[in-house]
């Protein structure tokens, strides 16, 4: 099988791709690419312009949903199914951010009550509630690919004035590893993808140091991550589930994390 026909007759949809350098974005062109039906989706308008930028045709469909709201998640799934008849991969990666909305950062004797909800919403329940109203589909055919884009931050690492944010992606692997047990006789694999410093545009100038001071002397790329879901989205990874696979070019690894030239 050629890399052009990888994902042939294959239906996908990646959540959170509104960014023109973000993960879910990158992910969507390889997918595309390789031949899969993509439909993309993000909280604003920008979600129309990635769709022009991924040149697809008609193997390629945008919409506008918040996945914190379910009717909007049920919407979007029924007008999946409606245009491809089915749905085959299912990439979760919208959270951390979202257009329109301010991040807090607080320590937890500060942190709000209300950026709490929001924080485990956007960065958890977004996962559950599209994954819920997209497994009966995958569930009727015996197939699926769920893989959920996490973080390092939370389940493996943490920062000051992100418990909210490191809940909702430690509680997201939690959830697919019972979720993986629950489906895998339906040929269903469940997976999470963990990146540490990705470069994008919602990169901090305190993220772009830290990325500074990995192993590899650099930020990764979207498109490296992207690589990664392609290959847990393909055939290739059929006995690989409940699973979290870390990209971070070897930054959680290291003890000492301070300028290499002191130690390393």
């Amino acid at each position: 099988m050629t890399e052009k026909n990888r994902f042939q007759d294959r239906v996908a949809l990646v959540t959170g791709a509104g960014s023109d350098t973000g993960i879910g974005f990158a992910a969507a062109g390889i997918l595309v690419k390789s031949g899969a039906k993509t439909v993309i989706t993000a909280t604003s308008d920008r979600i129309y312009t990635r769709l022009k930028e991924l040149d697809a045709g008609d193997r390629a469909f945008s919409c506008i949903a918040d996945l914190m709201n379910r009717d909007q998640v049920r919407e979007l799934v029924k007008t999946v199914v409606s245009k491809y008849g089915r749905i085959d991969i299912l990439v979760n990666n919208a959270g951390m951010t979202q257009t329109g909305r301010k991040d807090v950062y607080e320590n937890m004797v500060d942190y709000p009550y209300e950026a709490w909800d929001i924080s485990i919403d956007r960065n958890l329940n977004t996962c559950f509630n599209i994954t819920k109203e997209v497994l009966p589909y995958m569930i009727k055919n015996n197939y699926g690919r769920i893989v959920n884009v996490s973080s390092v931050t939370g389940p493996i690492v943490s920062n000051p004035g992100q418990t909210g944010y490191s809940a909702g992606k430690s509680a997201m692997i939690g959830m697919s590893r019972s979720l993986a047990i629950e489906v895998a006789k339906y040929g269903i694999t469940v997976n999470n993808v963990a990146p540490g410093w990705i470069a994008s545009g919602a990169t901090r100038d305190e993220e772009a140091i830290g990325a500074e001071n990995t192993p590899m002397k650099r930020a990764g790329t979207p498109h490296e991550v992207g690589q990664l879901i392609a290959f847990l989205a393909s055939d290739e990874s059929t006995y690989i589930t409940g699973q979290v696979f870390v990209i971070d070019g070897g930054n959680t690894i290291q003890e000492y994390k301070g300028p290499s030239e002191l130690f390393y």
